[in-house]
């Protein structure tokens, strides 16, 4: 190979090395990079790997289905910025990853998932537990290798974790047949070099702070870009600094910590009416990390009507894919917060309406009735967890009062399933989570339908000895979609009844695990202070009205100042 064909590895100082198999191989590689936790599965084709486990550097969590090993890998990936570890065996076992991959890969998780193969002499062949995984996890991955020669391994575990972990993140697949595992080989692990930062953008920056200096409603446009970049403390200075107000997304939770007095709220269907209101009247919307989904800007060309756009991403694909920017800035999104000085003029009499709308439009939590009320319980839950909260709702109605009424101290402290929208999330990422930041306080919000699509994993819990606090809120529906059926499908409610719930109290103390019921308002104090005091996992089992909606809301295909208010 020449010296222009080389690739740009970095290997550890020769050492003296007697051959090893590659599964072996392969666990000194992951833990080079700094790894120490890995989530998996055992079958047949990954079997080498697993006898290679024992003894080694390498602590793995057995969950107890493949998808809850995808999630729980991508919550260590969200809480820590560093790529979480999955193993599967192939077949089954690496389709189950899939929904896990794919939601890494809507929300720029870094992430690298491990795939036994059958053995390459029978590769094509349709052998037992055959399945192309290098070909259906093509759409959901940043790269994807098929390890044909053993001595490859150290490099391509090497790169893997590199291209996982740069850039904007995602996650990477490793599919590795079973003879590769079993192969002999004295190569050492390999470890990349940094790659070298993406160059300013010095002309984007300025053109932006121009852009600034004659706006006279400038609005701050806070995306999940930005804890991915790890920009989050740059952010605030800059924003602080500049005077200027801003919104946040669903992922930009937290960028600002709940409360702060430049922050209107959470943008888009179930956002904040003073921060909808500041958008949709603004003439300059500064994107930092944002992708203008379509559940943050509702019906796209009434978005920002009177507002130019300027748009720093270190993807250049997101500028322009779905609202023209004016001006863009890429390259390193922390590299750039850090030399943007935007100075704007005479903006206080847009402060003072933005400002105004917040003061008029609180969130309200005097609800009748002696039944427990979701958003109140949730921002109580908050407020005594402190600092250390961090919520890990599932997807539904309780994923969208978390968001709305949970206080956050940081953008970590609010890990959500957002592109993908995966029920069954909470619980395995919340795992990932709580191992990744022991100290943390982790609650797993789930509702009664997505805790019982991966409530296997209470075991992984008992097991491990995880304090984790599980909420599971019970409305006996599928909350959201009986709210859509109710507003936009005339009240014809289809397959959202689940009356038949089993009790999760007894569930899960069956799993070995404490377990308290709270269904009035009256237990809601002690019922969160004996959560938040347990040593151990616990759940808290909360039986709310089924009728609750989610308030306020922007039908679909409407703009974002046309919000049903309930």
């Amino acid at each position: 190979m020449t010296a222009a064909a080389k690739p740009l590895l970095v290997e550890e100082e020769a050492v003296a090395t007697k051959p090893r198999t590659g599964a072996h191989v392969l666990v000194d590689a992951i833990a080079a990079q700094g790894t120490e936790l890995v989530f998996g599965y055992p079958g047949g084709a990954i079997m080498p790997v697993y006898d290679a486990l024992p003894g080694s550097a390498l602590r793995h969590i057995l969950c107890r289905h493949e998808q809850a090993c995808a999630f729980a890998a991508a919550g260590y990936g969200r809480m820590t910025g560093k790529p979480g570890v999955c193993l599967a065996t192939s077949g089954p076992g690496a389709t189950n990853l899939v929904t896990g991959i794919a939601d890494a890969f809507m929300d720029s998780v870094p992430m690298v998932a491990i795939t036994g193969q059958v053995a390459q002499p029978i590769m094509g062949t349709d052998a037992f537990q055959e399945i192309d995984t290098f070909g259906i996890t093509m759409p959901i991955v940043k790269h994807s290798y098929i390890v044909r020669a053993v001595s490859d391994i150290p490099s391509v575990v090497a790169e893997a974790f590199q291209i996982a972990g740069t850039g904007r993140p995602g996650p990477v697949l490793i599919d590795l047949p079973k003879d590769v595992q079993q192969a002999m080989c004295d190569m050492p692990p390999t470890v990349l070099d940094a790659p070298a930062p993406l160059p300013l953008d010095e002309e984007g920056l300025r053109r932006a702070e121009a852009a600034v200096s004659v706006a006279e409603r400038p609005l701050f446009y806070l995306g999940g870009g930005i804890t991915r970049a790890g920009a989050t403390e740059a952010v605030r200075r800059m924003v602080e600094r500049s005077g200027i107000p801003a919104v946040c997304t669903l992922h930009g939770n937290g960028v600002l910590p709940t409360g702060h007095e430049q922050l209107l709220g959470m943008v888009g269907m179930h956002g904040a009416q003073a921060a909808n209101h500041a958008v949709q009247q603004c003439d300059l919307l500064i994107n930092i990390g944002g992708r203008f989904d379509d559940r943050a800007t509702g019906r796209l060309d009434g978005f920002a009507p009177h507002a130019s756009v300027v748009h720093f991403d270190c993807d250049r694909s997101e500028v322009s894919k779905l609202r023209h920017a004016d001006v863009s800035v890429g390259g390193s999104l922390k590299h750039a917060v850090k030399s943007f000085r935007p100075e704007a003029q005479a903006i206080a009499p847009w402060l003072g309406e933005v400002y105004e709308k917040r003061r008029a439009t609180p969130h309200r939590y005097d609800a009748p009735g002696e039944g427990v009320y979701a958003p109140a319980l949730l921002k109580e839950l908050s407020e005594k967890a402190g600092k250390r909260f961090v919520a890990v709702p599932d997807v539904g109605q309780h994923q969208m009062w978390t968001a709305q009424h949970c206080e956050f101290s940081r953008p970590e402290a609010h890990l959500t399933s957002g592109g993908l929208g995966s029920m069954g999330f909470s619980l395995p990422t919340a795992i990932g989570a709580q191992l990744a930041e022991p100290d943390a306080v982790v609650v797993s919000i789930s509702g009664d339908g997505g805790i019982m699509m991966n409530i296997q994993e209470l075991a992984t819990l008992r097991r491990y000895g995880i304090p984790l606090k599980v909420v599971v809120i019970d409305n006996a529906r599928l909350g959201m979609v009986r709210q859509w059926q109710e507003l936009f499908f005339d009240g014809n409610f289809s397959e959202v009844d689940l009356s038949d719930n089993p009790d999760f109290a007894r569930v899960a103390e069956a799993f070995g695990i404490e377990a308290l019921t709270v269904s009035q308002r009256s237990e809601v104090t002690p019922g969160i202070e004996r959560l938040l005091a347990a040593e151990g996992p616990i759940l808290m089992h909360v039986v709310i009205d089924p009728a609750e909606n989610v308030w306020p809301l922007v039908p679909p295909g409407h703009a974002n100042h046309q919000m049903m208010e309930g």
